[in-house]
């Protein structure tokens, strides 16, 4: 069964002015969908096509970069449009207890997430992740992601260039600025309370 193209949870022009709504269309038409079509294109035939995005990515980890960057970046874009929301929301209690044991503040954390993203050298995400309870932010290079048996993505945010040049240019703090504010906290709270990994939709 074909890896599909995830849809976008809301509409293209929802987060503006955070993100516009080309950004967002080139971004999920474009960039993301070719990313799922040469997933696709690379396990036709093999004992991957059957297998689901999570078990792809597993399974070509270190055995096949090729592979593993382009089932990598379709999970990675399809967790980002998840992690964003139109709506103002709060973090549930459990989570925003554990926010307050990791870091100073909930508005530490986000400075730290901005921080970490506008300093992070190169192409990649920046990470709010749980490992055993406690949260951290981790920020990974290109496909990456965050790594470990027990390293639960909470949330991301693109650092890709092309998540923010059409409408920021080169300023990529600004972007993470305006996107920190559209973060979805239910939905980091709903992979917080379940202490597993988010599935990819197929």
């Amino acid at each position: 069964m074909a890896i599909t193209l995830m849809p976008l949870p809301y509409a293209p022009d929802a987060l503006q002015p955070a993100i516009s709504a080309d950004t967002l269309n080139t971004h999920h038409g474009k960039h993301h969908k070719t990313y799922v079509d040469k997933t696709n294109q690379a396990i036709a035939g093999t004992a991957l096509a059957d297998h689901s995005l999570e078990q792809i990515i597993a399974a070509t980890r270190t055995s096949d970069k090729k592979v593993f960057n382009q089932a990598a970046q379709t999970w990675n874009h399809g967790f980002y449009w998840a992690s964003l929301s139109p709506e103002s929301t709060k973090p549930s209690a459990d989570l925003a207890a554990a926010i307050s044991s990791a870091f100073s503040s909930h508005q530490d954390m986000v400075e730290q997430l901005i921080t970490q993203g506008a300093e992070h050298f190169g192409s990649g995400w920046v990470w709010l992740v749980s490992k055993a309870g406690e949260l951290a932010i981790e920020a990974t290079h290109d496909a990456g992601q965050p790594e470990g048996e027990d390293a639960n993505p909470l949330l991301v945010l693109d650092v890709w260039e092309h998540a923010y040049y059409l409408d920021r240019k080169q300023d990529r703090k600004a972007y993470l600025k305006a996107v920190s504010g559209k973060i979805d906290w239910q939905f980091a709270s709903e992979n917080f309370a379940r202490q597993s990994r988010w599935t990819y939709p197929r």
